[in-house]
């Protein structure tokens, strides 16, 4: 197995690198879906959340309020800074264990395996192969989740602010993708990390 990092901040476009990844043959591991599964009705860290954040947090239907968490622990202040630390101590030890599990159940394969993972700059793993950071310009990161998810351009920034600066994520990266492109070059320069990964996994 050769596992690699994949991260990049909200708005670069990590998503779409991971499907390209995946149509290459690469098995991924996402973290964000993990998250939310073990966030599903009932579970133990929604109500932990719901304890820490108050049941507004929870819907009728019993699921997570993600709109209303978020405006809870993205901001500059100290309040929020303290609400998401508080988060990530909710939910994080739970993740760490699903993915090792995960990694575990593929560790005597040959595949290539890809973490993808959004907060791997904020915690550094020493059992990682290679480690892709999708790049792209705080502006145009910023331009994609105001047409493309329908944020509002202050969240959007607010968000981008509360992630590990761009040079702090570009400095962990064995692999840099730009997406500052379009879709052809993106392709493209997937298609070129996907070739030197499959050299490290043999051996080259």
């Amino acid at each position: 197995m050769l596992l690699v990092g994949l991260t990049g901040g909200i708005g670069a476009g990590k998503s779409t690198v991971s499907a390209l990844l995946a149509g290459h043959g690469a098995e991924i591991i996402d973290a964000d879906a993990i998250v939310r599964e073990l966030q599903q009705p009932g579970s133990p860290v929604l109500s932990e959340m719901a304890k820490r954040f108050g049941a507004h947090v929870i819907l009728d239907d019993g699921s997570l309020d993600r709109a209303a968490v978020a405006a809870v622990v993205f901001g500059d202040s100290e309040a929020a800074r303290s609400a998401r630390s508080d988060l990530n101590g909710i939910v994080h030890p739970a993740l760490q264990r699903e993915i090792r599990s995960r990694i575990d159940l593929l560790s005597e394969t040959d595949r290539i395996v890809i973490l993808d993972f959004p907060l791997l700059a904020e915690n550094p793993r020493d059992d990682l192969d290679a480690t892709i950071v999708v790049d792209v310009d705080p502006d145009i990161a910023v331009e994609r989740l105001v047409a493309f998810r329908g944020m509002d351009a202050d969240d959007a920034r607010r968000r981008i602010a509360s992630q590990t600066d761009r040079e702090a994520r570009r400095a962990i990266a064995t692999h840099v993708i730009d997406n500052s492109g379009d879709e052809a070059t993106l392709d493209r320069r997937v298609g070129e990390v996907w070739d030197d990964l499959l050299r490290l996994a043999a051996g080259g």
